[in-house]
């Protein structure tokens, strides 16, 4: 029997999972513009669902596992039926290919993450989270609306497709992602920060569609700069050492 406190956060994981199902009729309907919205939708309800579980100490496996069954309808099947109903139709099978990939990856990355949630810093996840994949492909969409009007009818060319497979193999990667559960504060002055928070509430609300994309991209891009960054700094003190020996 489920106790009574269990029951408002394992409601929100069951909306979370609504707006994924909802994302998915929207996008058979070929109505992809209220399917991505339903997928940003998810993404909040999923936020919040933890959070709330929290406060009311009603944290259990049973709502870990309901999470990571909504996390994959929402942000696994729903974005990988809207980019394939949206633009991956035409390329046949290397399309839909993508669109499965990116759910079985999407899947792999959930139960990897539920049997290393607790071996591992919180401070980074390991892989790209599947709910900022899902963000790339949902903005993706409103992104093209705000630039050219309507994201019916447009052709994507085919780096797009080569960009959801990449989407699906840093889901299931070593590439570490910031996670922005432990951000250090202390050395920032607080007007400052105010300053900062009202500059981005302005830029969000200006352009909301493009900073959506610009921002899931980004940090699907993040992780690996910064791989990068380490390999090449790496790289430089070995060097280094070579040149002192």
């Amino acid at each position: 029997m489920i106790k009574k406190e269990y029951v408002l956060p394992n409601f929100i994981t069951l909306m979370s999972m609504f707006s994924g199902f909802y994302s998915i009729i929207a996008s058979v309907n070929g109505n992809f513009v209220l399917a991505s919205y339903a997928i940003l939708f998810a993404f909040i309800f999923d936020g919040l669902d933890g959070k709330v579980a929290r406060m009311l100490h009603a944290t259990s496996d049973f709502g870990i596992q309901m999470d990571s069954l909504s996390d994959l309808v929402a942000f696994g099947v729903a974005p990988a039926l809207l980019v394939y109903n949206w633009v991956l139709t035409p390329y046949g099978r290397v399309g839909w290919m993508a669109a499965f990939l990116f759910v079985a990856c999407g899947a792999l990355r959930l139960a990897r993450f539920n049997v290393m949630t607790k071996k591992i810093d919180n401070k980074y996840f390991v892989g790209l989270p599947i709910p900022a994949a899902a963000g790339v492909i949902a903005s993706s969409v409103l992104f093209v609306k705000e630039i050219f009007g309507t994201p019916d009818g447009i052709t994507i060319p085919l780096s797009f497709v080569l960009f959801i497979y990449l989407l699906a193999f840093l889901m299931v990667s070593n590439v570490k992602y910031f996670s922005f559960k432990k951000i250090e504060l202390q050395c920032v002055k607080p007007f400052r920060l105010l300053v900062g928070f009202t500059l981005m509430i302005i830029v969000i609300g200006s352009y909301p569609e493009i900073f959506l994309f610009v921002f899931f991209t980004g940090y699907a891009l993040s992780g690996l700069l910064l791989q990068l960054l380490k390999a090449f700094k790496h790289r430089t003190l070995e060097v280094e050492e070579g040149h002192i020996k």
